[in-house]
């Protein structure tokens, strides 16, 4: 970065004031920030190029510019040097779903409901515009101030195209679907359906459908999809958890038929139920982007 008043060169982030870390992984930081001119507060994700992956990080960074959406975290724009990659990001100050999850221990199913309406509408965006997101758990969902989820992280995340199946396991075994952890080809949202299936479980009573200390166990309570419900579920949050947790993918319930579902559509925010927003961008340009796995 250049100042063009005498040629010097600036710090990447010389345009912000830079504050304390949110969190450390094995390829960088991320920090929260404030843009000096505008006063908004802002997350930067910094990448040191000597460790990442930089097609993976590319393919981020395309899959994030592609979204655009009320429940989904935005990026504001990437900063580059010779040395590392920054991701200025929309500032989540929430913090998790599994800390809200965690803190609650369970929610009242009309508070579930809230949050599960605005997961699908921003999964269902990232499905129209050719997004498979294949790692939606709620350490991967955000709030923001004012208590609304937005879907993040899209390190795992890949672009669908026709003709092409998906093959790589990736995201979390708990919230993996059977196809994912048997290691067969899968199209893409239908994993990310399955996913959403076990946050709803485990936004209800707090914990999780398939669980066991040793994976073996574990993989085969998945692969076999059975599942038991506490009392505390309603006829119909179990009757639409069971569809989407239905091991053949080709009988697992779609985001279309999710939206007609009679316990989703309770008070469903006209913004919601008016599905256009999530068209609201492009869908050809992830197209283009022609990243396989």
């Amino acid at each position: 970065m250049m100042d063009e008043t005498n040629g010097l060169s600036l710090p990447p982030l010389s345009n912000y004031k830079v504050g304390e870390t949110l969190g450390i992984g094995a390829f960088g930081k991320v920090k929260v920030a404030t843009h000096i001119l505008t006063g908004i507060r802002v997350a930067i994700k910094i990448l040191v190029r000597q460790s990442i992956d930089e097609e993976k990080a590319r393919r981020e960074i395309n899959i994030m510019r592609i979204l655009s959406h009320p429940h989904i975290v935005r990026l504001f724009e990437v900063i580059e040097t010779g040395k590392k990659l920054y991701l200025v990001m929309e500032y989540m100050n929430g913090g998790e779903l599994f800390d809200y999850i965690t803190e609650h221990c369970w929610l009242e199913e009309v508070h579930a409901r809230r949050f599960f309406q605005q997961i699908i509408s921003g999964v269902e965006s990232c499905h129209l515009h050719k997004v498979v997101h294949r790692d939606i758990k709620p350490e991967n969902l955000l709030l923001d101030s004012k208590g609304n989820v937005k879907v993040a992280d899209f390190g795992l995340a890949n672009v669908m195209r026709d003709g092409h199946l998906l093959k790589t396991w990736c995201g979390s075994l708990h919230y993996a679907a059977p196809e994912v952890v048997s290691m067969r080809p899968y199209v893409g949202p239908e994993v990310d359906v399955w996913s959403c299936g076990v946050v709803l479980y485990a936004l209800l009573p707090g914990s999780l459908p398939f669980d066991h200390g040793m994976m073996p166990v574990l993989l085969e309570k998945i692969k076999n999809g059975i599942i038991t419900f506490p009392k505390c579920f309603s006829p119909g949050a179990c009757d639409l958890i069971k569809r989407m947790l239905t091991v053949d993918p080709v009988k697992r319930i779609t985001i279309t038929e999710i939206y007609k579902h009679s316990w989703f559509r309770v008070d469903l925010p006209r913004y919601i139920a008016d599905r256009s927003l999530n068209t609201s961008c492009n869908a050809t340009k992830g197209q283009e982007s022609g990243y396989l796995d």
